[in-house]
């Protein structure tokens, strides 16, 4: 059975954006997304459509089709002030946790894994500290261990 499904259409749209806030926020450092860190978020989540734990394929399938549509959306939908921008993608990061809890034990456990690894990843590539300054809560389902 996919959890997937039982979530409804507003929190899958909003569960797709998940890696595209992460790439935003990872390209905040210097407050705008160039052409090279867009490129490299592409790039990364196309790859982790085929790279991630089998019970999320399915998800990175489908966020791997909407993301350079939701991070052009996003980036140009978000405060552009680097101050007020961090702030706003990182209330969205809280609100979509809320939607992961939805998803259940396991998948929950897997996909806070996976954004850990889509994090890492993006914050290597834009060479930053992203992994540190992401969320500097401790999230339950998101960012613990």
């Amino acid at each position: 059975m996919n959890p997937f499904e039982n979530l409804s259409a507003s929190d899958n749209e909003a569960l797709l954006k998940f890696p595209a806030y992460i790439s935003l926020l990872a390209a905040d450092r210097d407050d705008k997304l160039d052409e090279a860190e867009k490129e490299s978020a592409i790039k990364f989540a196309h790859t982790k459509a085929f790279s991630c734990d089998p019970l999320l394929t399915e998800f990175y399938i489908e966020a791997d089709k909407v993301f350079e549509n939701n991070i052009d959306q996003l980036d140009k939908e978000l405060p552009k002030d680097k101050d007020f921008r961090e702030e706003a993608i990182k209330k969205k990061l809280l609100n979509l946790e809320k939607i992961v809890s939805k998803l259940g034990e396991k998948y929950t456990s897997t996909m806070r894994h996976s954004m850990k690894s889509f994090t890492e990843h993006v914050s290597k590539a834009h060479h930053n500290v992203l992994v540190d300054f992401i969320i500097p809560l401790s999230i339950p389902g998101l960012t613990d261990n």
